[in-house]
């Protein structure tokens, strides 16, 4: 790692830490958000990408548009318009989402109609500073992708784990019930706590090497 940019990234390592919603900061793995669809119809990793479709129609675009309502002047109500524009939001992404994958749907039964009141999407309004419209789109895009790759991660995990498929293509010479147990919400809590041991390590051990890379620069 080039010198400077190691002292610079160890000086300003919690700013970046707290921008960062993708690593060092993901929102699931360090602060426990959107757990339910995670370890309950995150289950395949078609269920998965079901999920990651709809939160990335529905975080960003809430965000964006709950801020812009949010500056009228009514703001003592954010509460109010964030709910109500996931659930308004949340219409137009299901008949997307019935489009794309017709009855596939079904099978994350009501965590999808949860994510209207998914603390990741409407978390924002608890703050009562307004948000512009710019860090709205920004936090919101990098939220969703954090969220997104975990999602993925997790679905794609749990169906190796269980039936040895990938998007139901066998993987050969791998077997099959590895832990059968990931296909129930128990088993996935037990594989997002690995997966968070895991992930939270790897941040530690980065951070460990940009200050000594800074320390050897200075």
């Amino acid at each position: 790692m080039n010198t400077k940019k190691a002292v610079y990234l160890s000086e300003n390592m919690t700013r970046i830490a707290r921008r960062d919603r993708i690593f060092l900061n993901n929102p699931v793995i360090m602060q426990g958000m959107g757990l339910a669809p995670l370890v309950v119809a995150a289950t395949t990793a078609r269920n998965a990408l079901m999920l990651s479709v709809a939160v990335i129609l529905l975080l960003t675009p809430v965000r964006v548009i709950a801020a812009l309502l949010a500056r009228t002047g009514y703001y003592r109500f954010r509460g109010l318009i964030y709910c109500l524009t996931s659930a308004t939001v949340y219409i137009g992404v299901y008949y997307a989402l019935q489009a794309i994958f017709d009855v596939e749907i079904l099978q994350l039964g009501i965590y999808l109609p949860l994510l209207v009141v998914e603390p990741l999407i409407i978390k924002r309004y608890e703050r009562p500073q307004k948000e512009r419209l710019v860090t709205a789109l920004k936090k919101g895009l990098r939220t969703t992708c954090g969220y997104v790759l975990v999602l993925m991660l997790m679905g794609c995990l749990r169906e190796v784990l269980t039936t040895a498929t990938l998007f139901e293509q066998a993987i050969p010479r791998l077997p099959a019930d590895l832990f059968p147990m990931a296909s129930l919400p128990a088993g996935g809590f037990l594989l997002l706590g690995v997966v968070c041991a895991v992930w939270r390590s790897a941040v530690n051990r980065y951070k460990k090497y940009v200050n000594m890379e800074a320390k050897r620069g200075q």
